[in-house]
Formats: C-alpha cells, sequence, structure tokens
C-alpha cells in the first residue's frame, strides 16, 4: 500500500485534495485540444500562486475534471471563483475567433461548477477509528 504524503505550514500538517468539475456555459461544445492545453497551463500557473497544485487535468468537450492538492488557507470556494474568473478572461482573449462561434456574450463557464473532497481514508473506516479510541475515562 503506498504511504500517503502529508504537506506541511508552520504549525499543521495536512493532504487536502479536490476533485474540481467546471461545465461550460449551456454545455456548449466548445472545447478543443488546444483549448484544453491552454486551460490546463492557466490553471497550473493560478493554483501554484496560492502554493497548490494541479495533479490532473483532462475532460471532454464541454466539461472539465481538474485534481487539485490544496493548500487550508485557501477558501475552496474563493479558489473556485478565482480560477474560473481569471481562466474565462484569459481563454476568451486568446481564442476569441473560435469561442465567437459558440457564445455571442463574454461567457465560458457556467455559474455552477461541481467540488469533491477525495482521499484519505473511506467515511466508514475513519468512524471505525473514532469507536476504537479510549476516551476520556
Amino acid at each position: 500500500m503506498k504511504k500517503q504524503t502529508l504537506n506541511t505550514l508552520h504549525h499543521s500538517v495536512f493532504n487536502i485534495h479536490y476533485h474540481l468539475v467546471l461545465v461550460t456555459k449551456y454545455r456548449r461544445r466548445c472545447i478543443t485540444p488546444e483549448v484544453a492545453a491552454y486551460l490546463e497551463s492557466q490553471y497550473k500557473r493560478l493554483l501554484e500562486t496560492w502554493d497548490c497544485e494541479l495533479l490532473e487535468c483532462n475532460g471532454e468537450p464541454d466539461h472539465l475534471h481538474l485534481l487539485i492538492s490544496a493548500n487550508p488557507k485557501i477558501q475552496p470556494s474563493k479558489m473556485v471563483n478565482s480560477l474560473k474568473t481569471a481562466t474565462s478572461r484569459l481563454v476568451r482573449k486568446e481564442f476569441s475567433e473560435h469561442l465567437g462561434k459558440f457564445y455571442w456574450k463574454p461567457v465560458f463557464y457556467s455559474r455552477s461548477y461541481c467540488l469533491v473532497s477525495c482521499g484519505g481514508a473511506p467515511l466508514d473506516i475513519v468512524k471505525q477509528y473514532l469507536d476504537q479510541q479510549e476516551g476520556f475515562d
């Protein structure tokens, strides 16, 4: 079994992973391999500025899946909204002609997103571990 690597800050140890799904506005199938590669590079760059890391990025023409190793100092909702705002602006600028075929307004992502924490032990195992603690007697 592979041992999990823990990250550290001054007074904490952590291992936080998120699975983020970002969907294009109206689920338009506008993500080409070139657009996906560009977005992946921008996600990596932005996440590094927050001491986070993009571990994987893949998807389909109407949505992208990101696996992110996160930092506990970052609020997940702010991280997602900042990622969406910045990359939407950048991708619309870089691929304006291509995206103009799909959108007549300056949009790229749907307003919604899916963010799921992942990794670590399953909840049943954690509950079992907590039940086995000695208590305070």
